[in-house]
């Protein structure tokens, strides 16, 4: 039986690639923080539908920790990791980037050497991120574009990106990237500008709200299915080499037009609700970010199967159930 672990299983991308891992017969070990432990409940609400499995044990370690990262590693000797951990939230990491940068840059670099000291035959995957694009040179954008990040989260991305490839030539460990662009769900954080929609529009259908208020509506994104995501990072590691691939959908679309059609899916016009809020802009704004996924395509066979307004639905239809089943 293979043994996986994983960084950030409390997150989005962490459950869903749980699911995907239990499904295939993996047994699968989880880093998470203490306090999620002794609230779970409210910390690992992704991860409950899943907690009563055998083949999932979870171990309270910090990723600011070399110390507890390493006795995780050692106790586990995973053969697959999947290091997904980060602090995310692009505004966020304006207002605390040495926070960010610290717990980003040092959380790569511990679980890396730990797996090189303990589990040196492990397969290692990075969770990269089309942040790390930001002002970009050329579109769409493949794993040979210059990298230009605009804000403190994508530095750091960058870093563990660099890391990750340095461990791959210098120490012979199978590592790779994944440039993965944005990727949502019913189960993204609720501080993500997708999620605060989708929930918005749930809230405001159902009386119990008026207003959104968003930043920059011309933003664009390549936006795809956080459950599709997860599927291409598994693949990188069933490889015979390690590689870096830019995982998207090749498709754009503005926050705009993402407000327009989670609206429409409760028959609402988005301009009746919409406020735009000077707050929410970004200090350096990334405006325009599209992935050229041919070569996951070819080597991986990977392609993404939820298109944008499927997406969009989904996501609005989980809010507006949940908050009927609380009123």
């Amino acid at each position: 039986m293979k043994k996986a672990l994983i960084t950030g299983i409390t997150g989005q991308d962490g459950s869903y690639l749980t699911e995907l891992l239990l499904a295939k017969g993996y047994e699968v070990h989880g880093i998470v923080r203490r306090v999620a432990l002794e609230d779970k409940e409210h910390r690992l609400w992704r991860l409950r539908h899943l907690l009563d499995n055998s083949k999932l044990k979870l171990h309270p370690a910090s990723l600011e920790s070399y110390a507890s990262v390493f006795k995780v590693v050692d106790q586990v000797k995973p053969d697959e990791c999947y290091h997904l951990a980060a602090q995310s939230f692009v505004s966020y990491s304006f207002e605390d980037e040495f926070s960010t940068i610290n717990t980003n840059i040092n959380g790569t670099h511990y679980i890396l050497s730990a797996v090189r000291e303990r589990a040196p035959q492990c397969k290692f995957y990075f969770a990269g991120s089309s942040e790390m694009f930001g002002l970009v040179k050329k579109t769409p954008q493949t794993e040979n574009t210059q990298f230009h990040p605009r804000s403190p989260y994508g530095i750091s991305k960058v870093a563990g990106f660099d890391l990750t490839r340095n461990y791959r030539e210098a120490y012979n460990i199978f590592a790779c990237n994944g440039i993965l662009f944005n990727h949502e769900s019913p189960r993204r954080g609720y501080e993500f500008v997708t999620r605060k929609i989708s929930n918005s529009v749930a809230q405001i259908k159902l009386g119990l709200s008026k207003q959104l208020k968003l930043g920059n509506l011309e933003a664009k994104r390549d936006w795809g299915f956080a459950g599709d995501y997860v599927e291409a990072m598994w693949l990188m590691l069933q490889q015979d080499e390690p590689d870096d691939f830019v995982v998207a959908t090749g498709k754009t679309y503005s926050v705009r037009e993402f407000a327009q059609e989670a609206f429409k899916c409760v028959g609402l016009n988005w301009q009746d609700h919409v406020i735009v809020d000077e707050l929410y802009f970004r200090p350096a704004e990334v405006q325009l970010l599209i992935g050229d996924y041919s070569k996951a395509k070819k080597i991986l066979g990977w392609q993404p199967k939820v298109n944008f307004n499927n997406l969009v639905k989904m996501m609005v239809e989980a809010d507006l159930e949940r908050w009927r089943n609380k009123q």
